[in-house]
């Protein structure tokens, strides 16, 4: 009987003592938790120093430049997004509403499609070109983007990529535009209109109206994406992120 006593004794020491050590590893976990919760806090906080506002633009901007462009180098990137999709050239509108009225609507609708088919082919070339004007961005640059408009980064972008984009733009959009039959049906609209009875004859440069209204496209979207990253906090998806703009909300608080 003495010797059950002992047994169950030395076993509830066991038990006790098992679950004691257990006991403290659960706390240990949860101590482990909470400072690195705090730790990551912390982090996303404070005054980040010039180099972390440097590297948290460029890294914002590359998410947002990235996004942008290959929403529009699909099909139907433009062609299907309202805010971007290519109409006809202003001079040629009255163009299009007057064959639209005699019945060739077919003829216009080839127009428009392949005009915007052309610059969702440029707009595969845009984004090397916006990831180099990033990384030759200067720390001054990223700060004056942080703390200013909301369009700053957009600003940015268009100063000094416009001219390599046309550049870029050009000759892909005229390649596309003989393509996918652009030019051969904007040639029979203005054909069919220039035949019409007291009209003045509509000449327009395709190749420099749909590489501008590409540039101009992109713009846009680059420009939606900045806006999210400022004003939507789940859209700042690193620590950095969080720390660099949380440092600009409050000093524009």
């Amino acid at each position: 009987m003495r010797k059950i006593n002992i047994l169950s004794a030395s076993l509830t020491i066991m038990v006790f003592a098992s679950l004691n050590v257990s006991a403290q590893i659960k706390l240990s976990d949860i101590f482990k938790k909470v400072t690195e919760k705090q730790g990551t806090a912390t982090a996303a906080t404070g005054t980040p120093s010039t180099f972390e506002i440097g590297q948290g633009i460029k890294e914002a901007l590359q998410i947002g430049v990235s996004a942008g462009a290959d929403r529009l180098s699909v099909k139907d990137g433009f062609l299907g997004n309202l805010a971007v999709k290519i109409l006809m050239p202003p001079e040629a509108q009255k163009v299009e509403k007057t064959l639209r009225g005699i019945g060739l609507n077919k003829l216009c609708d080839n127009v428009i499609v392949s005009l915007n088919r052309a610059a969702e082919d440029a707009a595969t070339e845009a984004k090397p070109i916006f990831i180099s004007a990033i990384k030759q961005m200067t720390l001054t640059d990223a700060t004056n983007i942080l703390l200013g408009n909301k369009d700053a980064a957009t600003e940015y972008f268009k100063r000094v990529t416009t001219a390599q984009l046309i550049q870029k733009f050009s000759p892909i959009v005229s390649t596309s535009l003989n393509k996918v039959n652009a030019t051969k049906y904007y040639s029979d609209l203005t054909t069919q209109y220039n035949r019409l009875p007291l009209v003045k004859p509509v000449n327009t440069n395709l190749t420099e109206y749909v590489t501008q209204k590409a540039i101009d496209g992109l713009f846009i979207e680059v420009a939606k994406e900045e806006l999210k990253i400022r004003d939507n906090l789940s859209s700042r998806s690193s620590t950095l992120l969080q720390k660099v703009f949380g440092y600009a909300d409050k000093k524009k608080s």
